[in-house]
Order: C-alpha cells, then sequence, then structure tokens
C-alpha cells in the first residue's frame, strides 16, 4: 500500500550503497585471484589437507569478527562467530606455494617493467611512449601489492603475534624479567602462577609420554660439574660460541646471529628467486661457519656493531660455561653443568646393574641447564638459565633396531634432510619413516623412532604440524664422532627455532670417560654358545718399551692393546716395511714404535660373551623453548568486542594451567555452598580448577578464564538450586552442555588425561543455550 512507501524507500537507500560496496568488494577479490592461481581454486576441502585448529590466522581478519563483535552480546552472535570459526579453512602448503610462485613471478614482472620504463627515460623517449609504459609498470605493482598483501595474510598467526601474545603473559604474569625492580638481567626470567602451573603441566606430559611409555630409568644429577669431567666431554674446549666486539664500546655480539640477521634482511628485500636461494643456504650454515669463513662474510656485507654503527673484532671464541670454584680453599674448578647429560654417563655401570644388566635401556633425566649466553635475546629462547629434558638411549653399537619401531613408521614428518637444504629447500611431507631409515635419510630404526615419538609429543602439547620440522644436521655442523643428528624446528615469531636435538653420538661418550677414569663403562652381552673369536693379536716387549718411553710407557702400551684390528694391520705393515710405525694418543701426543718393540699377528679365541661400549642415541628437549613456541601456536582472537580485542590461549587440557573455572551466575549467597563443594570434587580428582564470583557478566568472567587458557568453565545457575545440574562449557568452540554436578569432576579428569573427548561429552549430555544472570 501507499501507507508503506516511506519505508520502502528507506529500505532501498540502506540497500543499494550496501551492493555498491559488495560489488567493489568482489572486484578487487577477483582482480587479487586472477593473478593466483592457488586461490582460484580454491576450497575448504581441497586445501584442508592437514587440518589446522580452530581459527586460521588470517581469515580471522575483518570481516568475520567485524560482524560477529557486534553481536557478540546476543545468543545469534555468539553461535555465529562460534560456528564460522570452525568452518574457516586451512591453507594446504601447496597452495601458499603456488601464491608464493605468482608474487615471484610479478616481482620479475616488476623488475622487467621497471628497468624497461628507466632505459626509455635515459633514450629520452615521449610522454606518448612512456604514459603507457609507465601506466603498465604501476598496475603490475600494484597486482604485486594485491599478492604480497594476501601472502601476508597466509602467514600463520603464530608469526605475527608476538606483541599481543607477550602483552598478555606480562599481564597475567605467565612470565616476568627477573629482578625487574632493580633493572632485570639479560636472559633470565620468573614463572608466576600461570608459568609454574603449564611448566609442572608440561614436565608432567614428558614424562608419561616418554619415561613411563618407554619404561626409562629416570636420574636426578647435580647441576655443579667438576671440571675433569667436563675436560673429558670436550665442553671445557670446545662449547663456544664465535663472539664479535664493538671496537669502540667493548659491547659483545655473538657473530653468526649478526651475519643470519643481515641475511634475513638481504632475503626480505631481494627480488631474485636464486639470490634468495642462495641466502637461504647461507643462513643454514651460519653457525657451523669458521671465525675466517664468519669474519668474511662480515666484512662482505659490511655488517657494523648494531649499538654504534662502528667496525666490528675478528671473531673469537667464547665459552659458555658459568665458572666456579667448589669448597672453602677455592682450589677445585667447577661449572654449572651446560647439559645433564653427563651426570648419567659417569653413572651408567650403576644404571647398568639397576636394569639387571639387560640392553638396550634409556636414562632420562629433567633439570636446570646453564650457558652464559654472548646476548640473550628473543625473550624465553635465548636464556642464561633452563630447563632440559634429556634421554640417554644406549644400544649396541652394531644393533641399532627399535622393538616399537612398526608402531610409528607409518607416520610421514616433515623432514628436511641435507641434500634437500644444500638443493631445492623445500621440506619433504610424503615420507614415512620406515621408507626414511630403508632409504638412509634416518641412519637407523632407534633415531627414527626417537623422531617420531618427539613429533607425536610435540603436536600433542598443540604445536601445528605446518610450523614444524626436522632438520638434517649438515656434515659440516657435525662432531666428527656423530653418526647423523635431526633437529626438531618450530616455527615462531621469531623464524625457525631449534627446539629439540635428536644425535646419534656412538660410542664417544662412554668411550671417552672409560678412558679418563679408568673405569669400564661396558656392557656384556652372553652368546648362547661360545663363539671362536678371530682378532689381531699384540705381541708388546715391555722391555724395550719402558726404557724408550719412560714415564710415558704405560700410556703407550694401553694405546698400542686398545687398537682396532684393522689398526693393528696397518700398523704391522708399516712396521714390516719401514721398521717403525707413529701412535697417536687421544691426548695428542705421539711416540715412535720400533719393529723391536711390537708385532701384530690374527689369533683366535673361544669366548663365551661380548663385551662392548654402547652406542647413545640422544634426544635432548629445551622445555623453556618448547613451552613459548606453544604460547604462540595456541594463541587464538575472537576479534573485539567493546573496542577491546578478546585474545586467548587454546591450550590442550592436559597441559593447562587450571583445567576449569568455577563461576556462579551471580554472588547472590546461595551460590556458595555450590562453589565450595565443586572445588573440593575437583581437587579430590586432581583437577585445578579456579572460582570466580565477581560482579563481572559471565561472558566478561569466561573471557577472563579463557585468555589464560582454562579449557572448561562449570557455571552454577538457580537451575542448579532446583536440581543439581550445572552447564560445562568448552573453550574453543564456546558451546556448552547441561549435567548433573556430580558428574562434572570425573568427566573432567578423564578429558584432561586423555580418556574422553569433548565430542563423547556432547553427545551424552543436552546441549545448553546461554543465559545471563
Amino acid at each position: 500500500s501507499l501507507d508503506n512507501l516511506p519505508c520502502l524507500s528507506s529500505g532501498l537507500m540502506l540497500f543499494v550503497p550496501f551492493c555498491i560496496l559488495w560489488c567493489m568488494l568482489v572486484a578487487t577479490r577477483a582482480a587479487l585471484f586472477r593473478y593466483s592461481p592457488a586461490f582460484s581454486s580454491f576450497s575448504p576441502c581441497a586445501s584442508c589437507r592437514t587440518g589446522r585448529s580452530n581459527l586460521h590466522p588470517l581469515r580471522s581478519a575483518t570481516p568475520l569478527f567485524a560482524r560477529a563483535s557486534k553481536a557478540a552480546s546476543t545468543k545469534k552472535g555468539k553461535s555465529l562467530l562460534s560456528t564460522e570459526a570452525k568452518k574457516m579453512p586451512s591453507i594446504a602448503p601447496e597452495a601458499a606455494a603456488q601464491l608464493e610462485e605468482t608474487a615471484a613471478g610479478l616481482r620479475a614482472d616488476v623488475a622487467r617493467q621497471g628497468d624497461a620504463v628507466k632505459k626509455m627515460k635515459q633514450a629520452g623517449a615521449g610522454n606518448e611512449e612512456l604514459g603507457p609504459e609507465i601506466a603498465k609498470l604501476k598496475a603490475l605493482k600494484g597486482d604485486l601489492a594485491k599478492a604480497e598483501e594476501a601472502l601476508e595474510d597466509l602467514k600463520p598467526l603464530y608469526t605475527k603475534c608476538r606483541e599481543r601474545l607477550e602483552s598478555l603473559l606480562k599481564r597475567r604474569f605467565f612470565v616476568a624479567p627477573a629482578f625487574e625492580i632493580y633493572g632485570g638481567v639479560a636472559g633470565l626470567f620468573d614463572f608466576g602462577p600461570p608459568g609454574c602451573a603449564m611448566k609442572a603441566e608440561l614436565e608432567a606430559y614428558w614424562r608419561r609420554h616418554f619415561v613411563l611409555n618407554e619404561g626409562m630409568l629416570e636420574f636426578g644429577g647435580t647441576c655443579m660439574t667438576p671440571e675433569k669431567v667436563l675436560e673429558v666431554s670436550g665442553h671445557v674446549e670446545r662449547f663456544t660460541d664465535l663472539m664479535v666486539k664493538d671496537e669502540t664500546n667493548g659491547e659483545c655480539f655473538r657473530a653468526d646471529k649478526l651475519l643470519e640477521e643481515e641475511i634475513e634482511k638481504r632475503i626480505a628485500k631481494s627480488s631474485s628467486d636464486e639470490e634468495k636461494k642462495s641466502l637461504e643456504k647461507l643462513a643454514l650454515q651460519a653457525d657451523a661457519m669458521t671465525a675466517e669463513e664468519i669474519h668474511e662474510k662480515i666484512t662482505e656485507f659490511k655488517i657494523k656493531s648494531p649499538s654504534s654503527g662502528t667496525p666490528l673484532s675478528f671473531p673469537f671464541p667464547f665459552n659458555l660455561m658459568f665458572k666456579t670454584s667448589i669448597g672453602p680453599q677455592g682450589n677445585m674448578v667447577g661449572f654449572l653443568r651446560p647439559e645433564t647429560a653427563q651426570g648419567i654417563f659417569v653413572n651408567f655401570r650403576r644404571l647398568l646393574d639397576y636394569n639387571n644388566g639387560r640392553m638396550p635401556f634409556a636414562a632420562a633425566q629433567l633439570g636446570l641447564g646453564f650457558r652464559n649466553e654472548i646476548a640473550p635475546r628473543a625473550g624465553l629462547l635465548r636464556v642464561r638459565e633452563f630447563q632440559m629434558a634429556e634421554i640417554e638411549h644406549f644400544v649396541h653399537p652394531e644393533e641399532k633396531d627399535h622393538p616399537k619401531f612398526e608402531e610409528i613408521k607409518h607416520l610421514c614428518l616433515p623432514l628436511f634432510p641435507r641434500d634437500r637444504q644444500l638443493g631445492d629447500g623445500k621440506v619433504v611431507h610424503d615420507l614415512s619413516i620406515g621408507e626414511a631409515v630403508e632409504k638412509k635419510v634416518i641412519d637407523n630404526e632407534t633415531l627414527g623412532y626417537f623422531l617420531a615419538r618427539t613429533y607425536l609429543f610435540l603436536t600433542g602439547a598443540g604445536i601445528q604440524r605446518e610450523g614444524l620440522r626436522f632438520r638434517q644436521h649438515l656434515e659440516s655442523e657435525m662432531a666428527h664422532y656423530a653418526k647423523d643428528c635431526w633437529d626438531a624446528e618450530i616455527e615462531t615469531s621469531y623464524g625457525w627455532v631449534e627446539c629439540v636435538g635428536h644425535a646419534d653420538r656412538s660410542a664417544y661418550d662412554l668411550s671417552a670417560h672409560t678412558d679418563a677414569s679408568n673405569t669400564e663403562l661396558v656392557a656384556h652381552r652372553k652368546y648362547d654358545e661360545p663363539q671362536i673369536i678371530k682378532y689381531v693379536q699384540a705381541k708388546l716387549e715391555k722391555k724395550k718399551i719402558g726404557p724408550a718411553f719412560k714415564q710415558d710407557a704405560g700410556e703407550v702400551t694401553k694405546a698400542l692393546e686398545e687398537l682396532s684390528n684393522d689398526e693393528k694391520l696397518k700398523a704391522e705393515e708399516s712396521l714390516a716395511a719401514t721398521g717403525s710405525w707413529t701412535v697417536k694418543l687421544c691426548t695428542g701426543k705421539s711416540y715412535e714404535i720400533k719393529r723391536e718393540m711390537a708385532s701384530f699377528k690374527w689369533a683366535e679365541k673361544k669366548e663365551t660373551e661380548e663385551v662392548f661400549v654402547p652406542a647413545v642415541i640422544e634426544p635432548s628437549f629445551g622445555m623453556g623453548r618448547i613451552m613459548y613456541a606453544i604460547w604462540e601456536h595456541t594463541f587464538r582472537s575472537r576479534g573485539k568486542e567493546d573496542q577491546e580485542e578478546r585474545c586467548y590461549l587454546a591450550f590442550p587440557p592436559q597441559l593447562a594451567p587450571t583445567k576449569v573455572s568455577i563461576l556462579p551466575i551471580s554472588g547472590q549467597a546461595q551460590f556458595r555452598p555450590f562453589v565450595t563443594e565443586l572445588q573440593a570434587a575437583m581437587s579430590a580428582e586432581g583437577v585445578s580448577s579456579l572460582a570466580d564470583a565477581s560482579t563481572a557478566t559471565i561472558g566478561k568472567r569466561y573471557a577472563r578464564t579463557d585468555e589464560i587458557g582454562v579449557p572448561f568453565g562449570v557455571t552454577i545457575d538457580f537451575q542448579t538450586e532446583k536440581d543439581r545440574t550445572v552447564t560445562l562449557r568448552e573453550r574453543d568452540s564456546m558451546e556448552q552442555v547441561r549435567m548433573p554436578m556430580d558428574d562434572v569432576a570425573p568427566v573432567l579428569a578423564k578429558i584432561c588425561r586423555g580418556a574422553l573427548t569433548w565430542e563423547a561429552v556432547q553427545q551424552k549430555y543436552p546441549k545448553f543455550d546461554s543465559q545471563e544472570a
């Protein structure tokens, strides 16, 4: 009717601008996607191969949350937010790679077109000729800007959340600089209540995953270590980083880190894919370079002191151990341990006896390590005191198969072998652990088994798969005795960070301590039947050796007796041909052996058991680094509500510092007995809880507990008084069920130990729509 005409016209006035805005958005999107094969066929089902939990970082941005935040105070708005958040697609690595390829092509096009315009200007071309070419250049730059913006948007949230995350961590006292009221000390941090609780939960999870599941022997050693032990292990001589010094103010910097930072800047500025690949390879090799090699690159790249801009000194080694004295007289030198492993090695005999002589076996230790870092930075990633968790798995040096290898051999880990690092720079995603061991990409089954177990541990702790890779050490990075080494690296806002090292250390450690202590750190294995063993026998003339070498005669005799069969045969060949041969001791001394002093020949002997020095395969975990990586990888945003961004930490229930919040719908006195009863029930089940009966709305109290990663919230409302039922809310989906109060604590205990899922709870109990007080 005509009476409705004013309403219709006003509706059209609102609708037409909306349509125009919608068309502009579609046109912009189409313009970008025209240049992106990665997105032209983009769909959730086509690209969600790896599956990213909850919110995808970039699609979090404006449209969804702008709309959701306006409606956040209504039931409909909350439902929309949680439903659409779960529908957000994750971006497959292939799609991101295609978009990067498109952007690289556009960068090259911009460079070529820019060069063509510059040459035309130099040749004196007129405006008529230049105009179309300049317009083409501008269009290409616009397309490139859109492609790079899309690439930036595709980056995971954990690579760009540092400022917001660190604000949250400090504000809610997860962590803070140590001695802050006195200005703090670089590289030292204190953990607040939630940080302490999470550290304890992470350590407990590590114990369950490794020590209990693998039947390991847990050990606890001292932090103070005598100098002799660390001399034998090589730490006194070789536990160093290369340092450079500012020539004007004396400030010190770690040389390889300065080089890596300069390389990152050059990669960001470079428009050449070939140059980028070359720089990326150089970055991988930086921490394995010699002083001369680093100095050459510092000179080539014209790297100056970050503090003063003046030249830097030639790189020189700095020992990273904290030195001290033991006892009041101060005549015994000691160090704060740089690793926990040496305590296990020197107690090998006792551990083997405790295990009734059975091989193989593993010992594990959680404890503090100390490193006097040259320039601590990057928050918790490079500190001077840190929690470590190390495993020493002792095996026969010739038999490194693992009895549980069949359980994990099908897993495909993101492997970054050395040939790929020096080749195309791509991570391998489709090679199973079984195939990697069979093809000798990974040296042996036991090493492969621990790589897989570490992968399961990290992903179970909240690390996203696309931000995890296992990088094999380059030949130049490995110690001479190492067989194979792999680092579990996690991508953070600081780049890729080594968090777990895996090394096949051969029999080096036990052999070194055996030689230095005159204590046999060996294992025995009985043969089913006596064996006739062929060996090269050393016939030594001690009456000749003694006068020739005097006080060193004992060392020379021992060295000759401990030669391998091959070494003895080579010695005999030299003695027969020239009448002399030189033996080198582990101390570096050399002695010339004459024909009349020694001879070597094949012989046989009957043995009932084999005596061998076990090899060691060592996974070593930096717990502080892992915890920081978990904080970044579990950081989420629900967008803005009331001009304030709602961020939260999506910790897995087993790692959450507090498992459940108990929230009465209001602060009225009749709810207090229910709060007390629930807290007691939670404590009895070993479930940590916190109660919040403040006057804030229930939504704001949910937000406060979400922020610190509390996975569940129990709400006591007026219905509770009638039938003793409460609501249970899950943090990530924000969905709720109604259940009997007596069921809550046992259900949460099962969820937190992995025996029950939230989906199973939703199937058992009725869904509940939220209400306000």
